[in-house]
């Protein structure tokens, strides 16, 4: 009894610039030619790289992590509530001079801060509480320490005059945790994204 092996079928040349229909050799070829086969070899070189790259920017950034102090943390967390707060308030004028941007402001976002009713010295545990942050002019808040005086009559109006009682009021002492920092971060920073989103 004797079999017959059947000729290998024609398949395309699996390198996407090539496409040629070719007979392979062997059932394994993907490659049209010696020329293609380099192509496809130098590709898995590269996707290769590129993994081990990946590999190495994630450690990199694991041990950068580890290095940061507390107070690295809390400056992160800082700016990604402040941005997400300077993006809440894009429609807004300042809260201390009711003063609009310009088309250059919008786009640069340069005369524009996330300015501190209490501040974050008078009143660390506030810091990252969004009703005691809005966006307020680069003049008011750095020029002017605030511009506390016009800051609170815009307030009042903006949020309500309990709320503004209760920012003013005493509050407990709070010592975040590492971690709560960072899981505050990243809920500004999903926040933000979310508003991004919808501006789109």
């Amino acid at each position: 009894m004797s079999f017959t092996t059947k000729p290998p079928r024609p398949k395309k040349c699996s390198v996407t610039s090539c496409r040629a229909v070719f007979v392979p050799k062997e059932s394994f070829q993907s490659w049209c030619s010696p020329d293609c086969a380099v192509v496809i070899v130098r590709g898995r070189q590269e996707k290769k790289r590129k993994e081990l790259a990946q590999v190495e920017r994630r450690e990199i950034k694991v041990r950068k992590e580890k290095l940061k102090s507390r107070a690295d943390h809390l400056r992160e967390a800082q700016a990604a509530v402040n941005e997400y707060v300077r993006l809440r308030d894009a429609h807004l004028p300042c809260i201390s001079c009711d003063s609009t941007p310009n088309d250059y402001d919008l786009i640069t976002g340069s005369r524009w801060d996330a300015g501190h009713y209490r501040s974050v010295g008078a009143c660390p545990e506030l810091r990252f509480e969004p009703l005691n942050i809005h966006r307020q002019c680069v003049k008011c808040n750095r020029n002017l320490s605030g511009n506390a005086v016009e800051y609170r009559i815009r307030l009042v109006q903006r949020i309500g005059a309990d709320k503004v009682a209760w920012i003013e009021g005493p509050h407990s002492a709070r010592k975040y945790t590492v971690d709560e920092i960072k899981t505050i971060k990243a809920d500004y920073r999903a926040k933000t994204r979310e508003l991004k989103g919808r501006a789109a």
